[in-house]
């Protein structure tokens, strides 16, 4: 059965609000669900036109975890927002959202970038960067 959003609130929200409650949904399932949250983290979400959402997710594991979120979390928006014609658009986007793992190695040569003489340094004094 559809369930016609015509008649219902469509009343206006902005980014500010949506990142409010994405962050605190955060903030509940890192204690509730550390698992979920570890998965979800790292998706962003922002308003895309007035009846739009825009989420943008790193991987098809990670969108997997989401589902089982998303439901509960965009009814709740909706209520809280009093909009129930929002629309939510899903975007793979695993090049800005990519976690990378910093090791000692590449914090090292992140630093020489900025300070070259730090090479130097290194090839005098020989770090262990492992």
């Amino acid at each position: 059965m559809a369930v016609k959003t015509e008649n219902l609130p469509q009343h206006h929200f902005t980014d500010t609000d949506l990142q409010a409650e994405w962050n605190l949904m955060l903030k509940q399932l890192q204690k509730k669900d550390p698992f979920v949250f570890n998965a979800v983290k790292t998706f962003k979400m922002f308003k895309s036109n007035e009846h739009q959402i825009t989420v943008s997710y790193p991987s098809d594991s990670a969108k997997v975890e989401f589902d089982k979120i998303s439901g509960e979390f965009f009814n709740h928006f909706k209520r809280k927002a009093h909009n129930y014609s929002i629309e939510i658009e899903y975007k793979r986007d695993f090049e800005n959202l990519k976690v990378e793992v910093m090791t000692k190695r590449k914090i090292f040569e992140k630093f020489t970038q900025k300070n070259p003489l730090l090479k130097d340094l290194d090839d005098l004094m020989r770090f262990d960067l492992t």
